[in-house]
């Protein structure tokens, strides 16, 4: 697995297609978390709130993923049907649509959820 000192440094590391993906990733969730930090864990990009880790994403060969913890998934199982998911995970094909709206809702949900976190 790479180490990545940031965020722009893994986004660089991508083709240009790809990267303008990730910079709207990574917009996207800024804005719906504008108090969460960011940081590399577990290899790719990463936003903490409240001291627990918020969503991450990264960039492979046909998809984006999107790993907004296992609640984050639960709780939007009928919106996330039509993409490939897991416990932990929803992939968003890159030859489609990123659902940014999406992806703002549940980020938001998973703001909400570690602010009662101790």
């Amino acid at each position: 697995m790479n180490s990545y000192k940031d965020i722009n440094t893994y986004i660089k590391t991508f083709p240009n297609d790809i990267q303008i993906i990730l910079k709207k990733m990574r917009e996207v969730i800024k804005k719906a978390a504008p108090k969460a930090t960011e940081t590399i864990s577990y290899g790719i990009p990463t936003f903490d709130f409240n001291g627990h880790h918020l969503v991450h994403f990264a960039a492979y060969k046909t998809h984006i993923g999107f790993y907004p913890t296992s609640s984050g998934v639960a709780a939007f199982k009928k919106e996330i049907l039509k993409y490939d998911f897991s416990k932990g995970t929803i992939q968003f094909p890159i030859n489609g649509p990123i659902p940014f709206t999406l992806i703002t809702k549940i980020v938001k949900f998973r703001v909400k959820e570690n602010k009662v976190l101790k």
